[in-house]
């Protein structure tokens, strides 16, 4: 991370961590936040639902997996900001849910691949217009997940997408936007999205190692 910031020429500071802790025991996160770490990120309500009661030290979590709509009620009162809101309709099922101002992310499919969740790019800035009169939302930025390749400079033009998404998004005035975070980059091409303007990447394997398969 420091040596992708150098090359941008910005502080490691600006660059905030997420540990992605998904099939990580407890015990393990405890440990990872003992050395420093300070966001986690979850991608399974259930999952997050049967661990955070075992997380004994203070720790800012984040949901950042695809969230259906029936597990949002749970979510809302497990997770600190929602990395992966991609619909109108998830957004709505939020604002009804939280009882407090909820930190969101929204997510943007720039790789336009099927597996991925995601709004298109092109509707990204209207779906922000349409979030930001839910009064429970407070929309901070906008994640991505970049294309899946052994080619990592292919995964390049995703994050310059975003970006410029999140500069648009920054010249907006809009109600209940903080446009600060601009959440890409994970073990596999972290470097190049934080060439390309990241400043908060989702880190798992190169943290904990290879994740169990279930």
């Amino acid at each position: 991370m420091a040596a992708a910031v150098e090359k941008r020429g910005t502080a490691r500071e600006d660059i905030a961590l997420v540990a992605v802790t998904k099939t990580v025991p407890a015990e393990i996160i405890n440990q990872a936040i003992n050395n420093g770490i300070m966001t986690i990120g979850e991608n399974k309500v259930q999952e997050a639902r049967e661990k955070f009661d075992y997380i004994s030290q203070p720790v800012e979590k984040h949901m950042i997996g695809h969230l259906q709509r029936n597990k949002v009620k749970y979510a809302v009162k497990l997770f600190d900001m929602i990395q992966s809101l991609d619909s109108l309709r998830l957004a709505e099922e939020i604002n009804l849910r939280t009882q407090t101002k909820m930190p969101i992310l929204i997510e943007v499919n720039t790789s336009g691949e099927s597996s991925k969740n995601g709004c298109h790019p092109r509707e990204a800035i209207n779906l922000m217009k349409e979030i930001s009169l839910m009064p429970n939302l407070g929309i901070n930025g906008f994640m991505t997940i970049g294309l899946f390749s052994d080619d990592a400079e292919k995964v390049r033009p995703c994050f310059k997408t975003l970006k410029q998404i999140y500069d648009e998004a920054q010249s907006l005035n809009l109600p209940n936007t903080n446009i600060s975070v601009l959440s890409m980059g994970m073990t596999a091409d972290f470097e190049i999205a934080i060439e390309e303007g990241a400043n908060m990447v989702r880190i798992g394997t190169a943290i904990f190692g290879p994740r169990s398969a279930h």
